[in-house]
């Protein structure tokens, strides 16, 4: 399937927030707050060394998003990324768009000289899990902890 990948843009934030209200309440463990994430998506756009933000699209309808953050790491020898949020409508999934979205970030990462690019899924989605290795994702057993520092208004 043909698909393409579209900078976020300000007037694009009403779909793309329509989208990740679609991946949290699928997802079920986090809350969707409209502010909050608006608030987080203005930041993002208005510091690219932050990270990037990119719709993916098919026949220039928004199928999904995908969120790139960026860091730093001593242990993987300089610039890191996180694929901070990775989602693709249900009747668009298994068909290769995940693949293609992964081979696009890391065409990214190269270009942005990124040294290890991370990911995060959930324990029981092992659909997921089995993608993400197949695409060349390792399990470090390692797990991710978070402490949050600033109490999110609901």
């Amino acid at each position: 399937m043909k698909i393409n990948f579209k900078p976020l843009e300000n007037h694009d934030i009403p779909v793309l927030l329509g989208l990740i209200q679609e991946f949290y309440q699928i997802d079920g463990s986090i809350l969707f707050n409209a502010v909050v994430v608006r608030y987080a998506l203005t930041q993002l756009l208005n510091d690219e060394s932050m990270g990037q933000v990119w719709l993916i699209q098919h026949q220039s309808q928004a199928i999904g998003y995908v969120v790139l953050t960026l860091g730093y790491s001593l242990e993987y020898g300089g610039r890191d990324a996180f694929i901070d949020e990775l989602y693709i409508q249900n009747n668009y999934q298994a068909q290769g768009i995940g693949k293609q979205t992964i081979e696009f970030l890391e065409e990214v990462c190269i270009a942005l000289n990124i040294q290890a690019l991370h990911l995060e899924v959930e324990r029981e989605n092992t659909s997921a899990q089995g993608f993400y290795r197949r695409v060349g994702f390792e399990d470090h057993n390692r797990y991710l902890m978070t402490k949050l520092l600033h109490k999110r208004s609901e």
